[in-house]
């Protein structure tokens, strides 16, 4: 079974990358006192999640300072990929609940059986991150540099070009 994790008040929350822009891997991490832990996700989820942290933070009164120290812990150890993301307001305690879930892959001999009785599906980790608004705000801008910080685009088709070079489809 995978570990679970619960931050209740984390004093430390980013997102980085590592390598280089068109193969890099994303994490978001966080720590609680001596507990660090780093999650790996997709630059989508990134992305994603830094807009819709965006959208939450629009409706509430502005953050406090900025946390100032963003970069990732090292060393980096990613305890599972994320499949999916869910936030939450807690108003009574103006906290922002963010809560990771494990992506589960099933075995290519698995996908019957799990269709037939989903119940056969293990069960994933989850990491439930209880969040300040400065420190959301904080991640909201390291996310947007992150994903802007990526391969260039191409200036006809709008889509990355790769390091190796690009076959823009709009020059065929």
């Amino acid at each position: 079974m995978t570990t679970s994790f619960e931050f209740l008040e984390p004093d430390h929350f980013t997102a980085g990358a590592i390598g280089e822009p068109g193969r890099r891997i994303f994490y978001i991490q966080a720590r609680q006192a001596e507990h660090v832990v780093t999650l790996r996700l997709e630059k989508q989820q990134v992305a994603a999640l830094g807009d819709y942290l965006a959208g939450i933070l629009a409706d509430l009164p502005d953050a406090e300072p900025l946390p100032l120290a963003l970069e990732l812990i090292e060393p980096l150890v990613a305890e599972w990929v994320v499949g999916s993301l869910a936030v939450a307001y807690e108003e009574a305690d103006d906290r922002i609940l963010l809560v990771a879930e494990e992506l589960i892959v099933v075995d290519e001999d698995e996908v019957d059986d799990v269709a037939a009785d989903p119940s056969m599906l293990p069960d994933g980790a989850t990491a439930r991150f209880r969040l300040s608004r400065s420190q959301v705000l904080a991640f909201i801008r390291t996310a947007a540099e992150l994903v802007t910080s990526g391969r260039p685009l191409c200036r006809l088709c709008g889509k990355p070009i790769d390091p190796d070079g690009h076959a823009c489809p709009r020059l065929n």
